[in-house]
């Protein structure tokens, strides 16, 4: 099979391992923090979550970092990434390690997202490096789609795997709530040190930028930043194919930030009697729905040669928009998970493909901005679904309203790439 030779020969180049080795560590970490995160903030017992507790809180730890987002791109483009890497884990554990000294003290909540809040600002370098880096381990630019699939696909496993330890910690600790969150985060900590530790194994000029700029002072750095964000957007502009996936990967992130809060609700309020029965659910979605990425791996390089680009992407939006109201309606939890991997396939479908369009398409000088770009759409789009839902859903999570306009939204995204890819 073409897919298994050629991950078989991206898995025997060097330096591409190592990236991926940094990625999957990291991931993993961060898969761990956001789950102990989001227990912490909905299956608490002493909080009772509600849809717009669930948005504020996503608005808090996303929204600030990603209105700043573009400014990591300029900085990516003039910082060697392989030291973002490591200076950027190395923080992050710190950070990590902070966060759950907070939640055993019982501090204040302010201070507890501040905390996590500055996780998440370094978050938005590491993952931006990440991308912006990879074609820098591959040989040939005719591998960069199956590239694409493997390491971002990976990391997404990786992150969901890690998530997984992170339930099994919460289940498993007996002290009591906070002891448990605490342990998932320390746990994190450690993934975020050894994801520093193994970018060290590569050359500090290996990822790049070719050429990266001299340092400067803050005030020049900032003028530049502004400068440099405004190339990197008209630089986008004349690439229609990119900015076309851009927009229809944001719209498809929107639809499943909404069905995230949604599932979020149903599986502390409807589908068990208690706080472990409802993370006990929450669990097996999050499986279903990373059983669904790594289809979408396997998947993506073979839809794309067939379909290429953007036929791949409006494939996907197509499927969301007829099976997520046909299982999402029932709201009972078998279609719910069988909707969780769908959405898993369609949603990571196209968010490789997206990463593949970008890569191909923007200049090396660019591609840290148009990334950092990316990761704020991504980010936006997912708070603004996050104050969608809390304005739609019951308390009970049940919305058939939610479901129809996501659907609709979806039928959109594929009737304007369609239109696009025939044009």
């Amino acid at each position: 099979m073409p897919v298994v030779r050629d991950l078989r020969v991206l898995l025997h180049l060097r330096d591409f391992r190592r990236l991926l080795t940094v990625r999957l560590l990291s991931q993993a970490a961060d898969g761990v923090y956001q789950v102990a995160l989001a227990t912490f903030v909905v299956f608490s017992p002493e909080k009772q979550a509600s849809p717009a507790a669930i948005a504020s809180a996503m608005a808090v730890l996303l929204l600030p970092y990603s209105l700043l987002g573009p400014f990591a791109g300029v900085l990516l483009d003039r910082w060697r990434r392989r030291q973002v890497l490591l200076h950027g884990n190395l923080l992050r554990a710190a950070l990590a390690t902070a966060t759950a000294l907070l939640v055993v003290a019982r501090c204040p909540e302010w201070l507890f997202y501040a905390s996590a809040l500055s996780v998440t600002a370094v978050n938005r370098f590491v993952l931006a490096g990440l991308s912006a880096a990879l074609p820098h381990v591959v040989d040939s630019p005719e591998r960069l789609v199956m590239a694409n699939s493997v390491s971002p696909t990976a990391g997404t496993l990786a992150a969901t795997a890690g998530g997984g330890l992170a339930f099994a910690v919460r289940l498993g600790v007996p002290e009591g709530t906070a002891a448990s969150d605490a342990w998932a985060m320390l746990l994190g900590a450690a993934l975020y040190l050894g994801a520093a530790l193994c970018s060290l194994r590569m050359p500090a000029g290996l990822l790049g930028p070719d050429a990266p700029g001299p340092a400067a002072r803050v005030r020049t750095a900032l003028a530049t930043t502004v400068r440099g964000m405004a190339d990197g957007l008209r630089h986008l502009a004349e690439r229609p194919v990119a900015a076309r996936a851009l927009a229809a990967m944001t719209l498809m992130r929107f639809c499943y930030g909404a069905l995230t809060v949604m599932l979020l609700m149903l599986c502390r309020h409807s589908w068990a009697d208690d706080d472990k029965g409802g993370l006990a659910m929450l669990g097996y979605a999050v499986a279903a729905s990373g059983a669904g990425y790594f289809a979408a791996a396997l998947s993506t390089p073979w839809a794309v040669g067939r379909l290429g680009w953007l036929g791949w992407m409006t494939a996907c939006a197509a499927t969301a928009a007829v099976l997520e109201p046909a299982l999402g309606l029932p709201f009972e939890p078998a279609p719910m998970l069988v909707a969780a991997f769908v959405l898993g396939v369609t949603t990571q479908g196209a968010k490789i493909t997206t990463d593949t369009v970008v890569q191909a398409t923007v200049d090396d000088a660019f591609r840290g901005r148009v990334f950092s770009l990316y990761d704020v759409l991504f980010n936006v789009a997912f708070v603004g679904a996050a104050g969608t839902a809390a304005l739609m859903l019951p308390p009970d999570g049940r919305s058939a309203v939610l479901v129809v306009t996501i659907s609709v939204i979806y039928a959109g995204i594929t009737a304007g790439l369609a239109l696009f890819d025939r044009r």
